[in-house]
């Protein structure tokens, strides 16, 4: 019998390129780290980033699902010649890939609970699935079934009221949705339908696993309010949908034991709970540890904000998720296209591709940029949907170009946060003198950057030393779930050093800011409205 202390706690996270795992002490801390990239450890399934993309139609992108098993294979193999005793593993949870889905034949539930342990899982499973190549996230060919989800509930912002979402192409719904109608067949030979975190989650449990509110608030199917699933929209897709896709259980539920398949396998022990899987960005906020007050920004090729909220605002190009910590909770995701790579280029322009310059002239212009703003979108932007460079000077007046590079550094910047703050705010969180904000991403590392987005927010930011987000959430969550409903989250993650405080606000900040955030909703409306 392995004591309290011992014990030791196994996160997996399933991306789109790779499969990688910790295992964690019982005061989280890593001991064992493992991946397998798709593109190079498995060179037969001849992806590329992970992927597929149908030559005939590039809009469809899918994944093998056999590889992610044999990955699975690989990956315990790889953990097991690092000599990790799995005995002493308590409790297995997981994070993947938003809005893919897997499609088991009949007969899989009844296969997966008689595996062989002398045989790998990619050997038994070869023919489990119906459809061979799951749809991911990437797939963007379901326009078609997305506005008959929303039709069917009288649009797209009536589908987000309930959903969270109004119809996404990436959303398992509209995918569902469109293998039921392109492959009749297939659709009715399966036995279940899963999400790959859900997918996951059954290989190590031996049955198939139901699905979590968070990661099942991001298909376009579930009520966000009463947790289930809603009636209207499986109906669009077929009346035997409910029964494919199972049930709904908290993201941290304790789902079952381990499969004796692994016990026999690799000695772990046959007490070692399944806590459920859910996706990577719900995993994130989980791994980050953020709680109410604090707002997460991840500042990478596209800059995303997470927030953790208690009533959420609608809005038609956010999402709104089921908190994976707190049941009664609500998470937003807000994403914005035009991140780092936008950055790059006006640093390139202005400051000879050298980010020391960049920042010297950040920091030589006043907060505020004597009044210019700027807007730079390289591609089409989500948020808004708008796409070029906009330069306004202090009267509101468009300018084809600013009167220095100091002054461009800065309306970008300031630009890309007083946006991010709007958005933030429309969706329903009220920034006051207990916002923090915890930092992610590549520019993370940028002080001056930092600064900006300190002041934009009124509010100190932080750093985490981890960045491991994902699989590390599903390693405390693994810990959270076999604890149970008499734990506290932030009590059992207590023992993990605290984020970095980087900088704080100037204390003129707000006075600069607020108006400047007012000004750009209204030149914001204006360009939205053709008016420029």
């Amino acid at each position: 019998m392995v004591s309290e202390s011992e014990r030791t706690f196994l996160g997996l996270d399933l991306s789109t390129q790779q499969l990688k795992a910790a295992v964690v002490n019982n005061s989280l801390q890593i001991i064992h780290e493992a991946s397998v990239m798709f593109d190079s450890d498995l060179p037969e399934f001849r992806t590329h980033g992970g992927v597929q993309i149908d030559k005939t139609n590039p809009s469809v992108i899918t994944a093998p699902t056999i590889m992610w098993v044999k990955a699975l294979d690989m990956l315990l193999d790889k953990l097991t010649v690092a000599g990790v005793d799995f005995s002493k593993i308590a409790a297995i949870s997981g994070s993947a890939q938003q809005h893919g889905s897997v499609y088991w034949q009949k007969g899989s539930e009844k296969l997966l609970s008689n595996l062989n342990p002398s045989e790998f899982l990619h050997q038994q499973l070869a023919s489990s699935f119906t459809i061979a190549n799951s749809p991911v996230w990437m797939d963007s060919s379901t326009s078609k079934q997305c506005k008959e989800l929303e039709d069917a509930v009288g649009g797209p912002q009536k589908l987000a009221e309930i959903t969270g979402s109004r119809g996404y192409e990436r959303f398992t719904g509209p995918q569902i949705a469109k293998i039921k109608q392109t492959r009749p067949e297939a659709y009715k030979n399966s036995e279940r339908i899963s999400l790959v975190s859900s997918f996951l989650c059954s290989l190590f449990l031996g049955k198939i696993a139901p699905i979590d509110f968070t990661d099942g608030s991001g298909m376009n199917l579930m009520d966000i309010k009463t947790k289930k699933w809603h009636a209207d929209l499986l109906q669009v897709i077929g009346p035997d949908l409910e029964e494919k896709l199972g049930g709904l259980v908290a993201s941290n539920a304790n789902v079952g034991p381990i499969s004796p398949y692994f016990v026999e396998r690799y000695s772990f022990d046959p007490n070692c709970r399944i806590i459920a899987c859910t996706g990577d960005n719900p995993a994130s906020l989980v791994g980050m540890r953020l709680n109410e007050g604090w707002l997460a920004v991840s500042l990478g090729t596209s800059d995303v904000l997470f927030v953790w909220l208690e009533e959420p605002k609608i809005v038609l190009n956010g999402h709104i998720l089921c908190n994976p910590v707190d049941s009664n909770a609500y998470m937003a995701m807000l994403g914005f296209k035009n991140g780092s790579l936008t950055r790059e280029r006006i640093r390139n322009a202005c400051a000879e591709s050298n980010w020391d310059i960049f920042n010297q002239l950040l920091d030589s212009t006043p907060r505020g940029n004597f009044g210019n703003m700027g807007l730079y979108y390289d591609v089409q932007e989500i948020l808004p949907f708008l796409s070029g460079d906009y330069r306004f000077n202090k009267a509101n007046e468009r300018v084809t170009r600013f009167t220095s590079l100091e002054v461009e550094v800065r309306a970008l910047i300031e630009g890309q946060f007083i946006a991010r703050r709007a958005y933030v705010e429309d969706i329903g969180f009220k920034l006051d003198k207990e916002t923090k904000i915890l930092a992610t991403g590549g520019a993370s590392n940028n002080k001056a950057i930092l600064q900006v987005l300190s002041d934009v927010f009124n509010a100190p930011v932080y750093l985490l030393d981890e960045s491991k987000s994902a699989m590390l959430g599903a390693a405390y969550q693994a810990k959270h779930g076999l604890l149970g409903s008499q734990s506290n989250y932030f009590e059992i993650t207590s023992c993990l050093p605290p984020p970095r405080l980087i900088c704080q606000p100037y204390s003129d900040a707000s006075e600069i800011y607020e108006p400047m955030v007012a000004r750009y909703r209204k030149l914001e409306a204006m360009l939205l409205g053709n008016k420029v």
